[in-house]
C-alpha cells in the first residue's frame, strides 16, 4: 500500500484497529518468560484464531506480532540470528488471519537499549536496527508500519528515518505513550511529539497505552490542535489491577470500554481501537458505537500557524503574532574565548549563552560552530547535546558545509531551523530536499552565485525560484522564512528602505521574515539607537523575528513595545514583564557589542540565566545551598548536568581552597537533592535526571581520592538492585542504581530479566540492607511477589523497595514489600529511611564506584 491509497483509505471514516495481542495469548496458553514470537511460531493458529475474532468484531487494520521482533530484544532470548524468518512468519499469520479484509501492520516499538548520552547505543546504530527489521517487514508484505509504545521522541525519530530510508512510500504510523503528567518518559509532550512526527512524513500519529480512554482524550486533544493528519488513539481497557489469584487484570467492560471512548473521538480521534485488556469483544463494541460516524470536526491545526520544536517544547508562531529573537550568540566567528574554548573541547561558554540568551527572551537559539581547528560536524553535534541539556529551547541549526548540516538535521531530536539556504547551486539543490527529508523549517535568503542581487527586482526573483523549487519537494509557505537581507546603511543609503520593501513584499505573499539587525549599522557610531529604530520600523512592515543578542536592553525592548503599540495578543504584559527585569535602558556602543573578542564577559545585569526552563534559586533571589562558597559553580555544574565541565570545574574549586567534604556536602549533595526536587515537580524530565546525575559520579571521582584519605569515610550499606525475571525494561532500575551510587551506597547491580533465586543468593552474600526490585509491565510485576515471598522464606532481614510504571503502593502492601518508590530520587529517600540514616550519615558518605 502506498502512503497516497492509505490516505484515501482512511479519507472521511472512522477506522478500527484490532485489541492487546499479548495478554490475550497469555489467556490462551502463553507462559510468561518467553519469546512471544517463538511461541506464536510454535503455536501459529492460537494467534491465527484471536486475530480472526478481531476481524470479525470490524478491525480494518491488524498488528503483526513483530512487536519485539528487533535484533535486540530477539538476542535475549538468543534469537537474533533468526531475525528475518521470526518477521517473516509473524506478517504472514496475521495475513491469513486478515483473509484480505483487514489490512496488515508491521509493528515496531522501542529496543530496551537507551540512546547515548543516556544510554551507550549510537543514533546511526538504532536505525540501522530498525532499517533491518523494517526490510524483513517489507519483503513479507505488510501493508503499513505502526511504531506503537514510544517512550522516546528520538527513537521514535530513528524508527521513522529508518522507514524513510528503505520503503520510503511505506506508510506509517507512530504511538507514543504518556505519562500522567501529559508527557513521554523522556519529557516530551504530545503536541510537540505530534508536530515532529507529522514534519518527519507519519501517515497518522497518536498514542496508546499506559491510560484508559478517559485519560487519554486530553492528549489526543493536544495533537489534534497541531496537526493536520489523522489521530490515532489506543488505550488501555482502564487501569490494572490485582485478582484474588494475584493476577493483573483490567476490569474494564467492552460497553464501558466504548461509552468512555465518545470522549477519544470528540477529542478528535479517527484510528481507534484497545490496547492492554481490550479483547474482541471491546472492539465489537467499539465497531458498533462508532461505525459509519464521520471523524468529529475538532479544532485541528490552524491555518498559517508555524512551529518550531525542541525535544520538550513547541513554538508556534503566524504573522500577526508577537515578534520573535533567535538568539545569535552561540557563534565562535569574533569570540576569541569560544574559539579557545571549544579547540579544548569545552562547552562551558556554549552552554552559558545558551541559559544566559533564553532568560533574556529568546525564543530560539541559533548554532554555529564554523572555526578553524576543529571538526566542526562532530563539535555541532556536541553542541545539540549540550545545548538541550541546559535549554529547552528549539534550534536553529547554522553552517556553510552541507554535510554539516544533514548530520546535524538527523540527529536533532525536534524540529529544526535551517539556517539558511540560497540560490548557490550546492545548497539550493542539497539543502530543499534534506529539509523535506527531515522535516525542518529553512530561512530563504536570496542570494545566488553571482553574490548580493544588484536590485530589489532582482531579489523578489531568487525568492521566487526558491520557494517554486520548495513547493516541487512538498514544502509549504508555513516551513519558510525569508531572510530581508540587510545590507549596511552606510555603503547602501536605501538599505533600510528595500529589506522594509522586501518584508512587507513577503507579508503580503503570507510568508513568515527574519533579518539579521546589526548588518543595517556597521560602521556608524552608537550603532544600538540606529539597530533598535530600524527594528521597530521592521516590526511594523511585519518582521516575523530577527537573529540578534537578546541581552541587549535597548533592542529587545523596542520590540516589545513595538509589539504593544501594535496590539499585538498578550504584548503588553510581556513589555511589562521585560520592563521590570531592566536596569535602565543604555546605548550598546561598538565597542561594547564586540567585548567578547577580547576575552571578556558581556553582562546584562539583573537578568538572571534560567536552564531548562527554571529559572532556580539564584533567579528567584533566594540563595542556592552553594552560593555560601566560592566554589558554587560545582553545585550549578550539578543542577545543569555539565558532564563536560565538572571535572574541571571541580578540580578548579579545590585548587582555589575547598576541601573535599565541603563540596560534597555543601554543593554535590543538595544539587542532586534539589534535581530531585525539580524532578518531581515536571521540571526537569529523565534527560536532565541522567545527566545531573552522570555530572556528580564524575565530580565524585575527583573528590574520591581526598575523601578515602580525610578519615571521616563510613561504609554505606550495600544495595542488590535487578529487573525481576520475565522483564528485559532497565531505563529506571539503571537511573536508580546511579543515583544510590552517588549517595555512597554500594550497589550490586543484577541487570535485567533476574531469576528470584539470583536475587536473594546475591543478597546473602554481599550483606545487603536493600533489595531493589523494578518491572515495567503488569505481566512481570507479579514476580516481585515472589522475589519478597523466597526473602521471607529465606530468613532474609533486607528491606525490599519496589518500584516501576506499573507499580503502586497499594501492591508494595499487598505483597508485604518494605516501601514503594516512584523513582530514583524518591529511592534514595525512602533508602535512608528504611535503614535509618540521617542527613548527618549521609554527608558521611560518597560514591565509591
Amino acid at each position: 500500500m502506498t502512503k497516497q491509497e492509505f490516505r484515501e483509505f482512511i479519507k472521511d471514516r472512522m477506522v478500527f484497529l484490532d485489541g492487546a495481542t499479548g495478554s490475550n495469548l497469555m489467556l490462551r496458553g502463553m507462559p510468561g518468560g518467553v519469546c512471544p514470537e517463538k511461541w506464536i511460531m510454535e503455536n501459529t493458529q492460537v494467534l491465527i484464531g484471536l486475530q480472526k475474532e478481531y476481524v470479525a468484531a470490524g478491525a480494518n487494520i491488524l498488528y503483526a506480532p513483530t512487536f519485539t521482533a528487533n535484533r535486540c530484544k530477539l538476542k535475549e532470548y538468543g534469537l537474533e540470528g533468526q531475525l528475518r524468518q521470526i518477521n517473516a512468519a509473524m506478517v504472514a499469520a496475521s495475513k491469513e488471519a486478515a483473509g484480505g479484509k483487514a489490512l496488515v501492520a508491521g509493528d515496531l516499538t522501542m529496543t530496551g537499549e537507551q540512546l547515548a548520552p543516556i544510554g551507550s547505543m549510537d543514533f546511526e546504530e538504532l536505525i540501522d536496527i530498525y532499517k533491518e527489521q523494517i526490510a524483513c517487514i517489507e519483503e513479507a508484505g505488510a501493508d503499513l508500519l505502526v511504531v506503537e509504545t514510544m517512550m522516546s521522541l528520538q527513537e521514535s525519530r530513528a524508527a521513522l528515518l529508518a522507514a524513510k530510508e528503505i520503503c520510503p512510500d511505506l506508510p506509517v504510523m507512530v504511538t507514543m505513550t504518556f505519562e500522567g503528567d501529559g508527557r513521554s518518559l523522556y519529557g516530551t509532550d504530545a503536541a510537540t511529539a505530534a508536530v515532529v512526527l507529522e514534519s518527519l512524513g507519519a501517515a497518522a500519529i497518536g498514542a496508546n497505552c499506559s491510560t484508559g480512554p478517559e485519560q487519554m482524550a486530553g492528549i489526543i486533544r493536544q495533537m489534534a490542535s497541531v496537526t493536520r493528519i489523522p489521530v490515532i488513539a489506543k488505550p488501555n481497557a482502564g487501569l490494572p489491577s490485582l485478582n484474588e489469584e494475584g493476577k493483573t487484570v483490567y476490569e474494564m467492560r467492552p460497553r464501558e470500554f466504548a461509552e468512555e471512548m465518545q470522549a477519544v473521538y470528540e477529542a478528535g480521534a479517527s484510528i481507534i481501537g484497545g490496547c492492554c485488556g481490550t479483547t474482541p469483544e471491546h472492539i465489537a463494541d467499539l465497531h458498533e458505537s462508532f461505525a459509519g460516524k464521520m471523524p468529529a470536526q475538532v479544532n485541528r491545526r490552524p491555518s498559517g500557524i508555524r512551529y518550531l520544536t525542541s525535544e520538550r517544547k513547541t513554538i508556534a508562531f503566524g504573522l500577526d503574532d508577537p515578534f520573535l529573537i533567535i538568539g545569535e550568540r552561540i557563534n565562535p566567528t569574533g569570540k576569541k574565548k569560544l574559539q579557545a574554548q571549544l579547540r579544548e573541547g569545552s562547552f562551558e561558554m556554549v552552554t552559558r549563552f545558551a541559559e544566559e540568551q533564553e532568560a533574556g527572551g529568546a525564543s530560539v537559539l541559533d548554532v554555529n560552530m564554523g572555526m578553524s581547528g576543529i571538526d566542526e560536524k562532530e563539535m555541532m553535534l556536541r553542541a545539540l547535546e549540550e545545548v538541550g541539556g541546559v535549554s529547552q529551547l528549539p534550534l536553529s541549526l547554522d553552517s556553510s558545509h552541507v554535510e554539516v548540516l544533514e548530520a546535524a538535521l538527523r540527529r536533532y531530536p525536534g524540529r529544526a531551523l535551517i539556517n539558511s539556504i540560497s540560490l548557490e547551486k550546492e545548497k539550493f539543490e542539497k539543502l530543499i530536499p534534506m529539509a523535506q527529508k527531515y522535516g525542518a523549517m529553512f530561512i530563504l535568503l536570496p542570494l545566488s552565485d553571482a553574490g548580493l542581487p544588484e536590485s530589489l527586482q532582482e531579489k523578489k526573483e531568487i525568492i521566487e525560484t526558491i520557494l517554486e523549487r520548495a513547493f516541487a519537494c512538498g514544502l509549504a509557505k508555513e516551513d519558510i522564512i525569508v531572510d530581508g537581507l540587510v545590507t549596511t546603511v552606510g555603503a547602501n543609503p536605501k538599505a533600510a528602505l528595500e529589506t522594509l520593501e522586501t518584508i512587507r513584499y513577503c507579508k503580503e505573499k503570507q510568508l513568515a521574515t527574519v533579518c539579521g539587525l546589526s548588518n543595517i549599522s556597521f560602521g556608524l557610531p552608537e550603532r544600538s539607537y540606529v539597530n533598535s529604530v530600524f527594528l521597530t520600523m521592521a516590526i511594523q512592515a511585519g518582521l516575523t523575528m530577527a537573529i540578534a543578542n537578546p541581552s541587549q536592553e535597548l533592542l529587545v525592548a523596542s520590540a516589545f513595545a513595538s509589539d504593544m503599540l501594535l496590539c499585538k495578543e498578550e504584548s503588553a504584559l510581556r513589555y511589562i514583564e521585560y520592563a521590570g527585569t531592566c536596569t535602565g535602558i543604555k546605548p550598546v556602543s561598538a565597542a561594547a557589542q564586540t567585548t567578547e573578542t577580547s576575552g571578556q564577559k558581556e553582562k546584562n545585569p539583573g537578568r538572571q540565566p534560567s536552564g531548562n526552563g527554571v529559572s532556580g534559586a539564584a533567579a528567584s533571589g533566594e540563595k542556592s545551598p552553594g552560593e555560601t562558597l566560592p566554589f558554587s559553580a560545582v553545585y550549578e555544574a550539578v543542577l545543569k548536568g555539565n558532564r563536560s565541565g565538572i571535572e574541571q570545574i571541580t578540580q578548579r574549586a579545590l585548587e582555589e581552597g575547598a576541601s573535599a567534604r565541603e563540596l560534597l556536602d555543601t554543593c554535590l549533595l543538595p544539587a542532586i537533592n534539589q534535581v530531585g526536587e525539580l524532578f518531581d515537580k515536571g521540571k526537569y524530565f529523565l534527560p536532565q535526571l541522567i545527566s545531573s546525575a552522570e555530572a556528580m559520579k564524575l565530580s565524585i571521582g575527583v573528590l574520591e581520592p581526598l575523601l578515602s584519605s580525610d578519615g571521616k569515610q563510613e561504609k554505606m550499606p550495600v544495595v542488590v538492585i535487578a529487573t525481576v525475571e520475565g522483564d528485559i525494561h532497565d531505563i529506571g532500575k539503571n537511573l536508580v542504581a546511579l543515583m544510590l551510587r552517588n549517595y555512597g551506597f554500594e550497589v550490586i547491580d543484577l541487570g535485567k530479566d533476574v531469576p528470584k533465586e539470583k536475587i536473594i543468593q546475591a543478597a546473602k552474600e554481599h550483606g545487603a540492607g536493600i533489595i531493589g526490585l523494578s518491572a515495567l509491565m503488569t505481566t512481570t510485576m507479579q514476580e516481585m511477589r515472589h522475589v519478597v515471598e523466597l526473602a521471607h522464606e529465606e530468613g532474609l532481614d533486607s528491606k525490599i523497595i519496589i518500584g516501576g510504571a506499573v507499580v503502586t503502593q497499594d501492591y508494595a502492601d499487598e505483597i508485604h514489600a518494605d516501601g514503594y518508590a516512584k523513582d530514583a530520587a524518591d529511592t534514595v529517600r525512602l533508602a535512608k529511611r528504611l535503614l535509618g540514616l540521617n542527613e548527618e550519615t549521609q554527608g558521611d558518605s560518597h560514591g565509591n564506584e
